[in-house]
């Protein structure tokens, strides 16, 4: 029986590239998100809004219930956890995951900042973080494997558009590019 190196980098190229597909699409689409991080916040969507309200009968600043009558007013979805006030005529009242209210008890202006996960993106990026040792083993294993994959597939094609061929002519390139970027920074 004849050893068939061909055959075995295919297998093995093939199954890594089913493998991690998953991982490349988590860190594609993060790397993409991180690289733009000074355009947007790609983990929330921040959204300010600024209402009029009216203070209730009574109102009392170190009551919750009063501060609880506010949030009513300013319509906001999301559960209170506390309120204090940073300076007299001021309360500022914390919701859930970040956001915030803060009122001008003296003009009834409330300046609402709600904060809200951006779906896909936050968990991708929590992933990207590297969240715990268990992640950390995945990835670094995923990492391996690219570097698999990017040999392995150096040998798939044969002739012309094989690595003696178009394909090295492509990985050179590539490779002379990163240095560019390298020389460029550096």
């Amino acid at each position: 029986m004849q050893f068939n190196w061909r055959k075995i980098n295919r297998v093995i190229h093939r199954d890594l590239g089913y493998f991690f597909t998953g991982m490349v699409i988590i860190y594609g689409l993060s790397g993409i998100a991180l690289n733009h991080i000074d355009d947007w916040n790609p983990n929330y969507t921040i959204e300010v809004q600024e209402k009029r309200i009216s203070l209730p009968e009574n109102f009392d600043e170190n009551n919750q219930a009063s501060v609880l009558a506010i949030l009513e007013q300013c319509r906001v979805n999301q559960d209170y956890k506390n309120h204090y006030s940073p300076s007299p005529g001021r309360i500022k009242i914390f919701l859930e995951e970040g956001s915030s209210v803060t009122v001008d008890t003296t003009t009834g202006i409330a300046n609402i900042e709600i904060i809200r996960k951006r779906p896909v993106f936050y968990e991708v990026n929590f992933l990207h973080y590297n969240p715990g040792k268990l992640w950390t083993w995945f990835s670094d294993i995923f990492a391996l494997s690219l570097m698999i994959l990017a040999i392995t597939g150096l040998f798939i094609l044969k002739g012309k558009n094989g690595i003696r061929g178009r394909g090295a002519w492509l990985s050179i390139a590539g490779v002379l590019i990163s240095i560019a970027f390298l020389v460029i920074y550096l």
